[in-house]
């Protein structure tokens, strides 16, 4: 992976415009530090009701016989909420709202973790698996990981980095990170299996938020993981409260307990495997990824007891994930 990791890097290098140079004593007043509090707020702050949009564009081939597909866009609304935060650690949960001929529908969506100065975080490793990777202890001081957890609390990838503030903009950026093949792609059966990747977060003077991407579409090429297609995803989130905030509030009341029993299911997965092991299922997330969100709604609707739920949902998270 280096000498692809080195290629690429020499390419962004070659290809970034010229800049004006910068005498060195004005450094710090173009990249200034920050402060946990500060960082904690910046995270607190992707908290809240909005419309969000979501632009993907395949920029550069890495290989001849690869044509990069045509942008997309797509977009919604979307609530995030606070579901933890115990200083050192705070979670929130993503919510879709969805209006469709006169109903309301809620997608349970992603998850997002942060934790201040981690020993480990939760990678994706490869097909199938993620592991508890160490952090060194020379980087952690000032770095918060952020795990991404899929629509049925299964990982999807974890990375660290730092909060700066760099001409004039905050931002986190995090370390390369490995995820897998998003939906977005399964449903184009496309040659390469999983990114290698860079995410930033910033705050936007409106209230807001944007989620950065720089994907390098990877796939094995003569039993080698080489790189197919650059990609570059921004996803934007616009304070709006003009839908159905209530029924996600109301979804999450009734279906906390679940979520919570199933989060607890697989973190005791990763403490007793020193990591997750599932089958993939590109277009789900993984085999049991369906059933899991079906079980939400259920409860939702008043169909299903939660604790009938929480049972079903233990079973299905031991059995897909034993070794």
């Amino acid at each position: 992976m280096k000498p692809t990791l080195a290629i690429a890097l020499l390419v962004s290098a070659v290809a970034a415009p010229m800049l004006p140079a910068v005498a060195q004593d004005a450094a710090p007043s173009i990249v200034r530090p920050s402060t946990f509090e500060a960082d904690r707020q910046a995270i607190l702050a992707m908290a809240g009701n909005y419309r969000v949009r979501f632009d993907m564009r395949e920029t550069t081939s890495w290989r001849e016989d690869y044509t990069p597909i045509d942008p997309t866009s797509s977009g919604g609304h979307e609530v995030v909420r606070v579901i933890a935060d115990t200083g050192r650690f705070i979670s929130l949960q993503h919510m879709l709202v969805i209006e469709h001929e006169g109903e309301t529908h809620i997608i349970k969506h992603w998850r997002q973790d942060w934790t201040y100065e981690p020993e480990t975080y939760l990678g994706y490793a490869g097909p199938n698996e993620w592991r508890v990777e160490q952090i060194p202890a020379e980087r952690r001081a000032g770095a918060w990981s952020q795990t991404v957890w899929q629509v049925d609390d299964s990982p999807r990838y974890g990375s660290y980095g730092r909060w700066t503030e760099t001409g004039g903009v905050r931002r986190w950026r995090s370390d390369w990170t490995w995820r897998p093949l998003a939906r977005r792609d399964a449903t184009r059966s496309p040659r390469y299996d999983r990114y290698l990747a860079i995410n930033r977060h910033s705050p936007t003077p409106d209230g807001g938020w944007i989620h950065w991407q720089d994907n390098e579409k990877m796939g094995l090429v003569d039993g080698q993981v080489a790189p197919f297609v650059q990609e570059s995803v921004l996803n934007t989130y616009r304070p709006f409260s003009e839908f159905n905030t209530a029924v996600a509030d109301r979804y999450w009341q009734s279906t906390s307990a679940y979520w919570a029993a199933v989060r607890e299911e697989w973190e005791l997965a990763q403490r007793t495997h020193n990591g997750i092991r599932i089958q993939e299922e590109p277009q789900a997330g993984n085999v049991i990824s369906g059933r899991l969100l079906e079980m939400g709604t259920e409860i939702f609707e008043g169909e299903r007891q939660t604790d009938a739920a929480i049972t079903e949902a233990r079973r299905l998270i031991r059995e897909a994930t034993a070794r």
